[in-house]
């Protein structure tokens, strides 16, 4: 009997597939896993790549030799859709509460009174700080 041994990206530990044979097919490793993690096939795709080297195995006829480990990744059944805009967000305080639009009262109300709370400790401080120094 011979065997691969495969993990998901997410999990700690490997499991094995075990088939007859010096190789197996990219579509048969991809049932025996499906089968083995009761995953259906409708909702997921596997994505499989070699553990050592990294690389991917994408024509479904390939063969991966016996004893191999390979790293496995659940993908959506029609792939990944990329985002057409990326936007850079600046973290600045004036930039957030310059440029926030509140998506309820009482969430906008809760940032505000946050953002208060936020600048009385921190003037508290600096006053406290200011009269140590005087003190002394």
């Amino acid at each position: 009997m011979s065997f691969i041994h495969y993990k998901f990206s997410s999990k700690l530990e490997y499991n094995t597939v075990t088939f007859s044979g010096l190789h197996i097919s990219l579509t048969e490793l991809k049932t025996q896993i499906m089968t083995k993690e009761r995953l259906k096939s409708r909702h997921c795709d596997l994505q499989i790549t070699d553990a050592q080297t990294l690389e991917d195995y994408l024509d479904e006829e390939v063969h991966i030799p016996r004893h191999s480990s390979v790293i496995v990744r659940r993908t959506p059944i029609g792939g990944v859709i990329p985002a057409g805009k990326t936007f850079i967000v600046d973290r600045s305080e004036t930039a957030v509460m310059g440029s926030f639009r509140p998506v309820s009262k009482t969430i906008s109300k809760t940032i505000i009174l946050s953002h208060l709370i936020h600048s009385i400790i921190s003037s508290s401080f600096l006053l406290l700080g200011q009269f140590y120094r005087t003190s002394c």
